[in-house]
């Protein structure tokens, strides 16, 4: 599986305008979520009330996360359930190492999680030796090409039947078909063995209840079920931010979710799960084991202006809205998360600096916000990230912009804040114009504005300046300069 890289942002983009089949298939998962997710929205007995309702009860409980997760671990630790806090991806993927020797496991099956893709587990659980198998159907597909996830819930959208049909028949070893009942009839012929033959079964964790002590896991496809049933042990992770203080909140919370990921009024597998299995209970692992994920999310915490984050339930809502994703897809992003939410998320996680590709790719046209089913201001964090990055933050690495950037805009500054001497420029900028505009001349004179012009021509400057005109005729008719009769 090739190493996931954000340098590649540009080029990835690039790559993906250019790719037809990517292109339709963006296209129909948009057509076809987002807006199936606003009707969703508008069935919902109490309104939109209830998307701001569930933003307050997201940040209480980001607010006070401490006591709601030492609540959470208490109650799971008394029904048998181990609880490890993993302040880094390293520590956690450690703790799993330790669990797999503890138990003397072999072979893994997975349930779809974002925190294991985060984390780095599948590649580390490999280099131990153990077979590692995702069981979600999009999951599974791209595992078999060697690919990362392009889509939160959607793994596979990039992928087309006929490239799924020719996978399946060079991996599996089937006859090739593009039908999709046979090829998943095929997968679940596969997976089968592998669940029966499992020792350890990985989930993630939609959400989590302090008052309840219990994770959830939201499926379509019974996969979750089987991965954290069959197996003799357990293992779940989640982001410290995943927990509702109390079961009410929990499933405001799980109705919105179901929304917002797939304009569905519930899922069709929700399971609760609250330590191994108890001893009158013929299902379920005989040890639990629950991971919660710090991994830069405290730091997330700590800063008032990004705290609001913590609040996202990874629904992808925003991915089935965003134009920019809509575009490029997933893969460009360069990172686990993609679409509005990755393009503030990975930046905080993994560096302002290195990220900034992300949050200036986005057009902070607000089509997030209004999907998102926690009501989540993710234009208004971009814009902080934008900040950060011009005016540099050493809390989060911005560097700040660069001299010759602080040159330009300070030049442009100080000419607006001198009319004579901006009025000279125009001046001189409008003798200029023939010349300068001729035959595209200025797209190829001026390489320092190349990321504007190599897609869009600069317009030549005015022959006359609108102070001027307006000063020669106040009453100019001119349908640009006022409605329709030219009055103003």
């Amino acid at each position: 599986m090739p190493p996931i890289q954000r340098e590649n942002y540009r080029a990835a983009a690039r790559a993906a305008l250019r790719d037809a089949t990517l292109q339709r298939a963006l296209a129909d998962v948009q057509g076809r979520l987002g807006p199936g997710t606003a009707a969703a929205y508008r069935d919902l007995k109490e309104g939109p009330a209830l998307r701001r309702q569930a933003h307050d009860l997201r940040m209480r409980a980001v607010e006070n996360l401490d006591i709601l997760l030492e609540r959470l671990a208490d109650r799971i630790e008394a029904r048998g359930g181990h609880v490890h806090f993993a302040a880094t991806a390293a520590d956690a993927v450690a703790y799993a190492l330790k669990v797999v020797r503890q138990h003397d496991v072999r072979r893994v099956v997975k349930g779809k999680s974002m925190v294991t893709e985060e984390i780095g587990l599948n590649a580390a659980l490999e280099a131990e030796g153990l077979t590692v198998t995702e069981t979600d159907l999009g999951e599974y597909i791209v595992q078999l090409a060697g690919e990362h996830p392009s889509h939160i819930i959607a793994p596979a959208i990039h992928k087309t039947r006929a490239q799924v049909g020719r996978l399946f028949a060079e991996k599996l070893g089937m006859a090739y078909t593009d039908d999709p009942a046979k090829l998943t009839w095929a997968a679940r012929a596969a997976l089968r063995q592998h669940f029966l033959n499992a020792d350890l079964g990985v989930s993630g964790c939609n959400l989590a209840c302090a008052e309840t002590g219990h994770i959830t896991t939201v499926s379509n496809e019974g996969n979750i079920r089987m991965a954290t049933t069959l197996p003799r042990v357990h293992l779940a992770f989640m982001g410290m931010e995943r927990v509702a203080a109390r079961l009410e909140d929990h499933d405001i919370l799980l109705r919105l979710l179901a929304r917002g990921a797939a304009a569905q009024r519930m899922a069709g597998y929700v399971s609760y799960i609250g330590g191994p299995a108890a001893g009158d209970q013929a299902d379920g692992p005989e040890a639990f084991h629950l991971v919660i994920l710090d991994n830069g999310r405290s730091r997330i915490l700590a800063d008032a202006r990004f705290r609001e984050m913590l609040c996202c339930i990874r629904c992808a809502a925003c991915l089935n809205v965003c134009p920019v994703y809509g575009k490029i897809g997933g893969h460009a992003y360069g990172a686990t998360y993609s679409g509005p939410v990755g393009a503030v998320v990975t930046p905080l996680l993994s560096g302002v600096h290195r990220f900034a590709d992300l949050y200036h790719g986005e057009t902070l046209c607000g089509a997030c916000k209004e999907a998102c089913p926690v009501d989540i201001d993710l234009p208004r964090m971009l814009l902080e990230l934008r900040a950060i990055q011009v005016a540099g933050d050493a809390a989060w690495e911005g560097r700040g912009a660069s001299a010759r950037e602080r040159l330009f805009y300070g030049a442009g500054a100080f000419m607006t804040c001198h009319p004579a001497l901006y009025r000279t420029a125009m001046g001189l900028a409008s003798r200029a114009r023939k010349v300068w505009s001729l035959n595209g001349a200025l797209r190829r004179r001026t390489p320092v504005l190349a990321g504007w012009t190599r897609t869009r021509e600069l317009p030549p400057v005015a022959a006359t300046s609108f102070r001027k005109r307006w000063q020669k005729d106040p009453e100019d008719k001119s349908p640009r300069f006022g409605a329709p009769g030219g009055k103003r």
